[in-house]
């Protein structure tokens, strides 16, 4: 997708999944603020009460902390009460938190469809220390969103406590008359009443959040008609790259058929040279008829062996040179004859062949191959020219 497209273009367009997915990786994924305080306050809520549960049994040992030996101890005790209590400090913090943090990772996974962690949303933002964006981003759409939830969250809560003090009056105004136990009760009860009234606030507006939520974050990654063609165009690749791709299987495929039809014809070849088996290259030359040698057959791989196996059926003399096969078969093709560089080197090498054919036992011969004409197995030039 063409990330500087055509601004002018109207964004009338969902956003494609390749588009979501570089959104995230760029850390913009879906995520409402009020749904992460609903979800803490209920998990706040439901911890107060499970304390509720425990916190009784534990009031026996708690009071320990209060209870000190003789004075002449009294230094040593102090400082273990106080490491004691940190030790406890410590423990309820994590219980604590703890719950906390899997509430808030379990929200970011349900609104924005799982986790998402990337360095590119820590990354430094000049824009948001800029005064000009700031009062750009008060005024605007969004900063109004946001001032309309902060009073619609300030008068429903304020509603929703009116309404629980409202019921719990009768209740708070006998509570002078009772004991302290059952006043606590009640205080404790009316408390968790009041926080689960506005947790019922706090989840209509995170709803309520959610959904716009979502609405902006769709309306920012919306794409225009002219991205959704560049984007398929990367995916699928262009015409002409799609073309030169099929140009080159054809030419491969193409290749591949004459190496398998020439290779009936190593039988009439004078020699084989080889790399000693990756390359071969077939050869034929007749003094007098021919101008130069020409190539009959060549390959790597596993048509090099067919090659080298064809003439061995057939005796025709095989000579190991890799730099020779190399330039042979990386500067020739077949039925043409060979490169004017490698004209010496063929031309002692056909000479120890046509010896060797007359039963003679000469010495193999030194083939020198221009600088220019060295290759490796990738065709590559050693000499670091192409």
């Amino acid at each position: 997708m063409a990330e500087g497209g055509d601004e002018s273009q109207e964004k009338t367009e969902d956003p494609s999944q390749k588009r979501l997915e570089k959104a995230a990786e760029d850390g913009e994924v879906l995520s409402s603020k009020e749904m992460f305080v609903f979800s803490t306050m209920a998990m706040g809520i439901a911890m107060l009460y499970a304390f509720s549960l425990y916190i009784p049994s534990q009031i026996g040992h708690w009071m320990a902390f209060f209870q000190f030996g003789s004075l002449d101890q009294m230094d040593s005790q102090v400082l273990i009460r106080l490491g004691d209590a940190l030790w406890i400090f410590l423990v309820l913090s994590a219980i604590i938190g703890l719950p906390m943090l899997v509430a808030v990772l379990a929200t970011q996974g349900a609104v924005g469809g799982g986790l998402n962690f990337t360095a590119k949303a820590l990354a430094f933002k000049g824009n948001r220390i800029n005064p000009l964006s700031g009062f750009k981003r008060m005024f605007s759409v969004k900063g109004l969103v946001e001032l309309a939830k902060a009073i619609a969250k300030v008068t429903l809560l304020g509603a929703a406590f009116a309404g629980v003090i409202a019921a719990l009056l009768p209740t708070v105004l006998r509570l002078t008359s009772t004991g302290l136990v059952p006043a606590l009760h009640e205080v404790f009860w009316g408390t968790l009443f009041a926080l689960a009234a506005a947790l019922v606030v706090l989840g209509l507006i995170a709803g309520l959040d959610l959904a716009y939520s979502w609405h902006a974050h769709m309306q920012k990654l919306r794409m225009s008609r002219q991205d959704l063609k560049d984007e398929h165009k990367q995916q699928e690749g262009s015409p002409e790259v799609k073309s030169r791709i099929r140009r080159l299987q054809y030419e491969a495929s193409r290749k591949a058929s004459e190496q398998n039809a020439a290779l009936e014809n190593v039988s009439d070849a004078t020699a084989i040279i080889t790399n000693p088996t990756h390359f071969a290259v077939a050869l034929k030359y007749v003094p007098g008829e021919m101008r130069a040698p020409v190539i009959l057959a060549m390959g790597r791989g596993k048509m090099a062996e067919r090659i080298i196996e064809k003439g061995a059926e057939h005796d025709v003399t095989v000579f190991r040179s890799p730099l020779l096969a190399r330039a042979l078969y990386f500067t020739g093709d077949i039925g043409q004859e060979i490169t004017d560089g490698v004209y010496t080197a063929v031309a002692a090498v056909l000479a120890y062949v046509f010896r060797l054919d007359r039963g003679e036992n000469p010495e193999e011969p030194w083939v020198d191959i221009p600088d220019e004409l060295q290759f490796d197995e990738h065709g590559k030039a050693l000499n670091g020219e192409i």
